[in-house]
C-alpha cells in the first residue's frame, strides 16, 4: 500500500505545527554548525594571540568540518564515528599559527580544540537523544521501496526511538516529491534500484530533505570513511550529496559561468570579430547560425554558432564533412565556431560546463527511448561538458551521454568545471596545431 493511498496518507501530528519539529529543522540546519563555530571561537586558548588571529583559526577549522560534510545531521548519533575529522579539522588550520606561536602554544591550540568540538557534539548529541526518547523532538521520515528490507528498517525506526525518524513507507516512487513537499519530510531512506526510482529521487534533491540510501549488498563492508556513513541499527546508509543541489551551488555556478564567460568574450572578442567577418565574406547573408536547442527544466533557448553549413540541414542528426564549406569544416574541427555561445552563457541561456542541449526534436525522441535522458535537463545545457571530453560528441552513443551527463550533474563541483574547461582547452588546442600541420604540408 502506498502512503499515498486516503487510508494511509494523513498528515505527521509534527507536520501540522508541532514546536518539535521546528526544534529538529533548527537543529539540522544551523544548531550543529552554530556550536561548532561557538566552540572554535570561544574556547580556544591562543597564548599571546590576539581575536582576529582566533577568528581566522576558527574560520578555517570551521571550513574544514564544512568541506568534510561534518555538519550535517546524523540518524546515528555517535561521537567516536567522527573523531578523526574533528582531529583533522582541528589540526589543519595549525599550520597558520605557527609564525605567531610557540610549539606548545600551538599544540595547546589544536588540542583544545579538538576537545572541545567533541565534547560540545557529545553533549548536544546527547540532548537529542533524550528528546527522540520522550517523543519531543523527531521527524517525519520516508522509507521508500517495496521489498522486504523497507518493511524492517520501518520497524527499526519504530522500535528505537533514539534515532528520533517518525517512519512511513512509499511504495510509489514517482510520488516521492509531491510527497516529500506535502507532508513536510526531512528524512527519506531509499531501498531498491532501479531507473524510475533514480528518476523519482532526482526530482526530489532540490527540496530540504535528508536522503540516504541502503547498500544493495549493505552485509558487506565498503570502501568508505566511517564518518561518510550513516547507519540505522547496524543498517549501513548512504547519504546522497546536498552540495551541487541546492541554491548556493547553483549561485556559485551561476556566478562562475559570469565572470568567465566575460573574460573569454574580452580575451577571444578580436578573434571572434575577424571569424565573424570571414565567414561574412564568404558569400553567405548571415554569418551567425541560430538553433533551438532543449536546456535546463525542459526551457527551450536559441543557441548561437557561426555558419559552417550552406543552406538548411533540418532535422538531420549530424551533419558531415561535405555539408560543410570549407571554412566550415575547419571552424568545426576546432570547435571555433562555438566561440558566439559564450554571448549565451553570459544571458544566462547556457552554461560553460553542463549537457550538450539537444534539439527540442531529438530531445523529445530520446526522452522516450531512453532511461532518465530527461534527467540531464536539471541544470542549463554547456558548451562543453563531460561527455564531451570523453569524445563523446557527433554521431556517438547517446546512452553514454546520458550516463556521463548524469554523473556530472550529481558529482558536480567548482574544481570538476575547472578540470573540463581545462580539458576542452586541449583538445581545442590540439585540433588546431593538427589541422595546421596538414595546412603546412
Amino acid at each position: 500500500m502506498s502512503m499515498t493511498d486516503p487510508a494511509v496518507a494523513q498528515p505527521w501530528p509534527l507536520a501540522a505545527g508541532n514546536p518539535g519539529l521546528r526544534v529538529r529543522r533548527q537543529v539540522g540546519g544551523w544548531v550543529l554548525p552554530a556550536v561548532d563555530f561557538v566552540v572554535l571561537l570561544l574556547l580556544i586558548p591562543v597564548a599571546g594571540a590576539n581575536w582576529l588571529l582566533d577568528a581566522g583559526y576558527a574560520l578555517v577549522a570551521f571550513a574544514v568540518l564544512a568541506a568534510q560534510g561534518q555538519h550535517r545531521l546524523r540518524i546515528c548519533l555517535r561521537v567516536s564515528d567522527q573523531l578523526p575529522q574533528l582531529a583533522v579539522a582541528a589540526g589543519a588550520p595549525l599550520v597558520m599559527l605557527l609564525p605567531w606561536l610557540s610549539g606548545g602554544a600551538v599544540l595547546l591550540t589544536g588540542a583544545s580544540a579538538f576537545a572541545g568540538l567533541a565534547v560540545a557534539r557529545g553533549g548536544l548529541y546527547a540532548v537529542l537523544r533524550g528528546g527522540y526518547r520522550r517523543g519531543i523532538l523527531g521527524e517525519p521520515t520516508l522509507i521508500v521501496g517495496s521489498d522486504p528490507l523497507a518493511g524492517e528498517i520501518a520497524e527499526m525506526a519504530a522500535e528505537h526511538p533514539e534515532f528520533g525518524l517518525r517512519p512511513r513507507l512509499l511504495e510509489r516512487p514517482g510520488e516521492l516529491a509531491e510527497v516529500v513537499a506535502a507532508q513536510r519530510i526531512t528524512r527519506v531512506l531509499v531501498c531498491g534500484d532501479g531507473p524510475d526510482l533514480v528518476t523519482a529521487i532526482r526530482a526530489a534533491r532540490p527540496l530540504p530533505a535528508d536522503v540516504c540510501v541502503v547498500p544493495r549488498l549493505h552485509e558487506l563492508g565498503m570502501a568508505l570513511p566511517r564518518a561518510g556513513l550513516d547507519e540505522i541499527w547496524g543498517v549501513p546508509l548512504i547519504p546522497l550529496r546536498r552540495f551541487g543541489h541546492g541554491r548556493a551551488g547553483e549561485l556559485i555556478k551561476r556566478g562562475t559561468d559570469v565572470v568567465l564567460s566575460g573574460l573569454m568574450l574580452l580575451v577571444f572578442g578580436p578573434l571572434l570579430l575577424v571569424l565573424t567577418a570571414v565567414v561574412a565574406l564568404g558569400g553567405r547573408d548571415r554569418a551567425f547560425f541560430r538553433q533551438v536547442r532543449v536546456t535546463r527544466a525542459g526551457r527551450i533557448s536559441e543557441v548561437i554558432k557561426l555558419r559552417t553549413v550552406d543552406g538548411d540541414v533540418g532535422q538531420t542528426w549530424a551533419v558531415t564533412a561535405d555539408q560543410c564549406t570549407a571554412l566550415g569544416r575547419w571552424l568545426r574541427g576546432t570547435h571555433l565556431d562555438e566561440l558566439p555561445q559564450l554571448i549565451n552563457v553570459l544571458r544566462g541561456d547556457m552554461s560553460l560546463v553542463g549537457p550538450r542541449p539537444e534539439r527540442p526534436y531529438y530531445a523529445v525522441r530520446f526522452g522516450r527511448e531512453i532511461p532518465c535522458y530527461e534527467d540531464r535537463h536539471r541544470v542549463r545545457g554547456g558548451m562543453t561538458g563531460w561527455a564531451q571530453v570523453q569524445g563523446l560528441h557527433g554521431d556517438t552513443s547517446i546512452p553514454d551521454r546520458v550516463r556521463f551527463d548524469n554523473q556530472y550533474v550529481e558529482y558536480w563541483s567548482p574544481w570538476w568545471d575547472a578540470v573540463i574547461v581545462a580539458r576542452t582547452a586541449g583538445i581545442v588546442l590540439r585540433a588546431g596545431l593538427r589541422r595546421a600541420h596538414r595546412c603546412g604540408k
